[in-house]
């Protein structure tokens, strides 16, 4: 029986891993227990986020850092911090940026709807370069000149997206910004693992990273984390913030939030709605001790297995089964399940609409269904749910 009965909604076997969309990652039993215990009492949360912004600070190698309700929300509070900085008047002002620089230079190949949040700031995003690659036109990506050949009057910053394969390198963009005063925000949401990355992309001079702390760090799905600059992640809390005290009351702690460079107090920010409760902020910061210390690293094998003991009921099917080892001991091993449309009589798409619509429904990776692949990704697969699903893709996989 789960509690989900109670609102007659069915669970299902989630083998498509930490996406939002099914709910993120499993929280582990320390990280529900500091949920709860986090409920029982009350702190002023501009305490709790300046206490958070010392852990992530440690955890990143950034100045200070800020916990978010979630990845896109750390991207719309550091494009309004770039936007906005110390000045209350612009704070008061977003999502209008009449009167001052609000174009953030991208690179045309690393656009995606996620920069929504970028652009619910407020800011113009400016592209540079050609996907010429996938358009068959070339063999050339976006190169650094091109976004200095950008930069003019009204340039706030530069956003970037950061895979392991992203061009130009962040090393070079951030040079380019950084010799213009501009500011580099980055959107690393889900390049964790490895942990490494944590401090590696913060060493590159990045002013604000975004992280999500829903999928790998296996905190809340509704967190995130933005780290970088100490004056940029203060004005990221202050437009988050709930400002509603007297002047003369408010006393947030100097080294989170400098009063001093404050014209007067803000009121409710750009990202008041954007808000993360004390139990939230508790929760995440345990599951990120977690993930650094490599406490989730034991797993790997453990996912291992129950890729290959699916791959081996798969043995006599229309399919062809390929684990896909990253190898870096941290990142959870994929089954690719090439499914043989021919043989079959049906296509990946078919297989994977019949195991949504089975009972238990099933949830598979859907990345590849374009090229007759479905993927198996174990983060959200339970041990005792393994055979049930090795039992539904060779009832749909036989022909």
């Amino acid at each position: 029986m789960s509690v989900y009965d109670n609102f007659r909604v069915t669970p299902i076997i989630n083998a498509s891993g930490a996406v939002t969309r099914l709910g993120g990652a499993p929280m582990p039993d320390a990280v529900l227990d500091a949920f709860r215990a986090a409920a029982h009492d009350t702190v002023p949360l501009e305490l709790l986020q300046a206490a958070a912004s010392k852990q992530i600070a440690i955890a990143t190698g950034c100045e200070a850092g800020l916990v978010t309700s979630g990845s896109a929300a750390a991207l719309t509070l550091g494009a309004a911090a770039i936007l906005a900085q110390y000045d209350v008047a612009r704070m008061e002002q977003l999502p209008h940026c009449d009167g001052f620089a609000d174009e953030f230079i991208v690179a045309r190949e690393q656009r995606s709807g996620y920069d929504h949040s970028v652009r619910a700031s407020g800011a113009r995003l400016v592209e540079v370069g050609f996907n010429e690659i996938v358009a068959n036109a070339g063999v050339r990506r976006t190169e650094a000149w091109e976004y200095e050949a950008a930069i003019g009057p009204y340039t706030a910053g530069v956003f970037y997206s950061w895979w392991p394969t992203s061009s130009p390198t962040l090393e070079s963009v951030v040079e380019v910004a950084h010799r213009h005063g501009l500011p580099v925000l980055v959107d690393a949401a889900g390049e964790l693992p490895p942990k490494s990355n944590l401090k590696a992309l913060a060493a590159t001079g990045a002013d604000l990273i975004g992280f999500s702390g829903g999928k790998a760090i296996r905190g809340p799905q509704s967190t995130g984390i933005l780290c970088g600059r100490r004056d940029l992640i203060a004005s990221a809390a202050l437009q988050m913030l709930d400002m509603d005290d007297h002047p003369e009351l408010w006393d947030p702690p100097a080294e989170f939030i400098d009063r001093a460079q404050l014209g007067g107090i803000p009121r409710h920010g750009i990202g008041r709605g954007l808000k993360v409760s004390k139990e939230e902020i508790v929760a995440l910061l345990t599951a990120l001790e977690l993930f650094q210390t490599g406490a989730y690293d034991a797993q790997t094998d453990e996912f291992r297995r129950s890729l290959e003991q699916i791959a081996g009921a798969l043995d006599s099917t229309a399919a062809d089964c390929r684990i896909v080892d990253k190898g870096d001991n941290e990142s959870p091993p994929v089954l690719h399940i090439q499914v043989d449309e021919t043989a079959l009589g049906r296509s990946a798409f078919e297989v994977c609409q019949r195991l949504r619509a089975g009972k238990p429904p099933i949830y598979v990776g859907h990345g590849g269904l374009a090229e007759g692949r479905l993927v198996i990704q174990p983060l959200c697969l339970k041990a005792e749910q393994t055979d049930e699903l090795a039992r539904r893709l060779k009832e749909e996989l036989t022909a």
